[in-house]
């Protein structure tokens, strides 16, 4: 059987919901896939930072997602040699440049994806389908045209199919099917350490939502509050898993209490090894994310396992911006009746930011487009890479003094240079860090 829409995604996380619900906003027809039965699974990307939090405003969905259960982190401190805590990080600051959340929103990621989920179902472009992973590519003339799939129907059975789109997005994770299948190379980065997470109690009193690492005798682990039980992670070297469940329970409890010795006295609710769940941690990354008709996005992309997860900002901030692009790049092949697709990842940094539909700044007509199958030539990717850096530098320099559209009237009285804050334009950027020296002054 086969299948038709315009954009398939492939993995319904944070990266594929939020994209999904923005395109169909767009009024482009998408599907999907996502290979569980629900978005129940635990110990996933749960945090959600001050970036994602505007765009969750943007979209309309700020007091939804705020009724949800959820502890905000607003610092972070660490253990001095006096058996105190030093600060290292206070987000109230953040209210100064004009953050409006300056804090990190901790909640379930299930809660967070089911919410999307509620919403892009209101949206008639939108279709999502549970219980369905693909399995390959589907390729006509060199270029992706689709996926095929298979649907669990009951336990054991399994329906299949195929479905063709102009457009395959692959947000399955870290050990991305559709990835493997593109032939794009993997560059992989060596990681000594590994991540264990676990929960334990947190009181009533404890009410401080204060991200606290610990570090000691060659151990690190992260402490962070979650409504009604702390979730630690604790990292050890690399291939350790085996070790440490030889070891059994009772050595694990005792190596926490040494090092967290405040939770002594709770160690004891880890009842059993099976409820100490191993992240094999991991750093990668594709040098191009695409192939003529399909594009990776989040971990499929650039596997970041971190200590404290990220990937709810990573995912849904990356799903957003790439929404942006795709809308404008549809939206100008539509009109001109070339509805052919062959992304770019310079185009997800001239078309990032914001959320709600807006665009900061527009990218050349002639961007982009596409030379021929399997991804283009290299020289002209070269070539719009360039462009669209040169248009970067130049927008930042605009907005640096004061000549952009949202610089305009940001001065100092009395004064010839701006504010010591990063330009608005780049507020949502993906690759902001690299860019907030120059969109700064007077350094």
């Amino acid at each position: 059987m086969s299948e038709r829409t315009t954009c398939c995604v492939v993995g319904g996380g944070p990266a594929g919901m939020m994209l999904g619900l923005l395109l169909a906003r767009a009024g482009v027809e998408v599907t999907v896939l996502e290979k569980h039965g629900d978005f129940l699974r635990d110990f996933r990307g749960d945090t959600v930072h001050p970036t994602t939090l505007d765009l969750l405003d943007d979209l309309g969905l700020g007091e939804r997602f705020a009724a949800l259960p959820q502890s905000r982190v607003d610092e972070v401190v660490i253990p001095d040699e006096r058996g105190g805590a030093q600060r290292i990080g206070n987000m109230s600051l953040l209210r100064r440049v004009g953050v409006r959340h300056p804090y990190v929103a901790l909640v379930p990621q299930w809660d967070l994806l089911n919410l999307l989920a509620e919403v892009a179902a209101d949206e008639p472009a939108f279709h999502l389908r549970l219980d369905t992973r693909a399995t390959s590519l589907v390729r006509e003339n060199g270029r992706v045209v689709g996926v095929r799939y298979a649907t669990t129907t009951a336990p054991g059975e399994e329906t299949t199919g195929e479905i063709r789109a102009d457009l395959t997005v692959a947000c399955d994770g870290r050990h991305s099917v559709l990835r493997a299948g593109s032939g794009l190379p993997v560059t992989e980065y060596d990681v000594p350490f590994d991540t264990w997470w676990f929960r334990l109690p947190r009181r009533p009193e404890e009410q401080r939502a204060t991200l606290r690492p610990r570090i000691g005798k060659g151990r690190f682990a992260v402490v962070i509050p979650r409504e009604g039980y702390y979730q630690i992670g604790y990292l050890a070297p690399k291939g350790a898993d085996a070790r440490l469940r030889t070891a059994g329970v009772e050595a694990f409890r005792a190596d926490i209490a040494d090092l967290m010795p405040e939770y002594a006295d709770r160690v004891d609710e880890i009842a059993s090894m099976d409820e100490v769940k191993h992240l094999d941690v991991k750093l990668n990354r594709l040098r191009r994310w695409h192939v003529d008709g399909l594009l990776c996005i989040g971990d499929a992309a650039h596997a970041m396992s971190t200590p404290a997860p990220q990937r709810c900002l990573q995912g849904a901030s990356e799903g957003g911006h790439r929404a942006m692009t795709d809308h404008a790049r549809w939206s100008r092949r539509a009109r001109s009746g070339r509805m052919t697709y062959s992304p770019c990842p310079s185009a997800a940094a001239a078309g990032g930011g914001g959320g709600g539909g807006r665009i900061p700044f527009r990218v050349p007509a002639d961007h982009g487009r596409h030379q021929g199958s399997g991804g283009g030539d290299e020289r002209g990717h070269q070539d719009r890479a360039a462009r669209t850096d040169r248009l970067l530098q130049q927008r930042v320099a605009e907005q640096a003094d004061g000549r952009g559209a949202r610089g305009q009237g940001r001065r100092h009285a009395g004064s010839e240079r701006p504010p010591r804050r990063p330009a608005g334009v780049l507020t949502h950027h993906p690759h902001r860090h690299l860019l907030r020296r120059r969109a700064w002054s007077g350094r």
